[in-house]
C-alpha cells in the first residue's frame, strides 16, 4: 500500500503538489497560532517522537546525521547529474531540486521544529521571571558555588547505563512541575554523532536529530561533560527548543541525581556561563574574590577541559558554523541565536526566587 501511494504521488505531480501546499500551510499556521502550536508541543509531537524514536532506535548508527549528508550531497549533485547524463532542461532540475527541499522543510517542522512556537519557559511553568539585582545575582553565584565545590568528585569513566537510568528517572519526576514531556521510551537510545572528527572542529558536543526524532553525542566527549550533555541533548528530544532551557533542564537532572559524578557534571555545565556573566556584571575586586573561592581543582578541570576541545577546533570552520547555527536560531524564535546559551543563568536564578515563595 505503501509503494502503490509513493508510486501515485509520482505518477500524479498534481496531487504531490497539492498534498505540499496543504502541508506547508499547516506548519504556518501552527507558527503564527499559539492555540495549535501548544496542541502541537503537549499532544502531537509525543506521540511523533514516540514513534520516530523507536524507528530511528532500530539502527545502531545515526540515521539523521546519514540523512542529512545523504541530502546535501544530493540536492549538489543532482543538478549537474540531471544536466549531464538525464539531459534535463535546468528550469527543470531546479523546480525538483526546490521541491526536494520544500519537503524537507515541512518535514523538520512536523517531526519536530514546530516546537519552536511552543510558549517559553516562564509562560509553561507560570515561574515568573526575575529581573537582575546585584544583590539577587551576589546570592546565586555565591551558593552556586558552594554547591559547585561541595559536589566536586573526579569523574574518570562513563556509564552510560546508570547516566540513562537517572536522566530518565528525574525527567519523570520533574515533567510536570517543570513544563516538559516525559521521555517517550524508559531506555532511550543515544548514538554518538557520525561524523564526530569534524564535529569536534566545530566545537558542537551534541545534537538533536529532528528528522527521526534522535539525539546524537559527539564520540569525543570527556567523562565529565558527558551527563549533561546527555540531559541536555535529551531535553531536546522532549521538545525543548531553547538552548538556554536545555542546559536549565539538564542541570535540575543531574544535581539532583544520587550518583556523584552525574551531580558534579550538572553543576561543572555551567561554570562557563557563572563565570561569563559574573564577569560581565560584577566589579573586577568582586569578580576575583569569587574566582578565588572555586576549588583549585575544579579550576584545573575547567582549563584541561577547555585545552581538550581547544585542539580539536578549527577557527575557521567553527566561525563558519557558529554563524550558521546563530542564523538558524534567529531564523526559529530564538532573538539571541547563539547567545541564548548563557541564558540558562537567568532561568535559574528566576526558578531560585520562585521557590523561595
Amino acid at each position: 500500500m505503501l509503494t502503490d501511494f509513493i508510486q501515485m504521488m509520482k505518477n500524479k505531480p498534481n496531487v504531490r503538489y497539492v498534498a505540499l501546499g496543504a502541508l506547508l500551510i499547516l506548519v504556518w499556521l501552527t507558527q503564527w497560532i499559539p492555540a495549535l502550536a501548544t496542541i502541537y508541543s503537549q499532544t502531537i509531537y509525543p506521540l511523533i517522537s514516540y514513534v520516530l524514536s523507536f524507528f530511528s532506535g532500530l539502527f545502531p548508527f545515526a540515521i539523521g546525521d546519514l540523512f542529512i549528508f545523504l541530502s546535501i550531497t544530493g540536492v549538489i549533485v543532482y543538478p549537474f547529474y540531471a544536466r549531464l547524463r538525464k539531459k534535463l532542461p535546468w528550469k527543470k532540475i531546479l523546480l525538483r531540486d526546490g521541491e526536494y527541499l520544500l519537503w524537507i522543510y515541512v518535514w523538520f517542522y512536523l517531526a519536530w521544529g514546530l516546537n519552536y512556537s511552543q510558549k517559553n519557559f516562564y509562560q509553561r511553568t507560570e515561574i515568573p521571571y526575575t529581573a537582575y539585582t546585584p544583590e539577587i545575582f551576589q546570592e546565586f553565584v555565591d551558593d552556586y558555588i558552594t554547591q559547585l565545590n561541595r559536589s566536586y568528585t573526579p569523574v574518570n569513566s562513563i556509564n552510560q547505563d546508570l547516566i540513562r537510568e537517572e536522566t530518565v528517572r528525574i525527567y519523570h519526576q520533574l515533567s510536570d512541575s517543570l513544563g516538559v514531556n516525559r521521555p517517550p521510551h524508559e531506555h532511550p537510545r543515544v548514538k554518538t554523532m557520525l561524523f564526530t572528527p569534524f564535529i569536534s572542529m566545530v566545537g558542537v558536543t551534541g545534537s538533536m536529530g529532528p528528522f527521526f526524532c534522535e539525539f546524537t553525542l559527539n564520540g569525543d566527549l570527556l567523562p565529565v561533560n558527558y551527563p549533561a550533555t546527555y540531559a541536555h541533548e535529551l531535553a531536546h528530544l522532549l521538545g525543548i527548543t531553547s538552548e538556554a532551557e536545555a542546559n536549565f533542564y539538564a542541570y535540575q537532572i543531574c544535581t539532583r541525581s544520587e550518583a556523584m559524578g552525574i551531580r558534579f557534571s550538572g553543576y561543572f555545565s555551567i561554570l562557563g556561563h557563572v563565570l561569563g556573566n559574573a564577569q560581565r556584571l560584577l566589579p573586577e575586586e568582586k569578580y576575583t574574590r569569587l574566582f578565588k573561592r572555586i576549588r583549585p581543582e575544579i579550576i584545573e578541570l575547567a582549563k584541561n577541559n577547555q585545552a581538550y576541545w581547544a585542539a580539536k577546533y578549527s577557527p575557521v570552520v567553527g566561525a563558519v558554523q557558529d554563524w550558521i547555527y546563530d542564523l538558524y536560531l534567529k531564523g526559529n524564535k530564538i532573538e539571541s541565536g547563539r547567545q541564548n546559551y548563557s541564558e540558562v543563568v537567568g532561568l535559574l536564578i528566576s526558578y531560585q526566587e520562585w521557590k523561595k515563595k
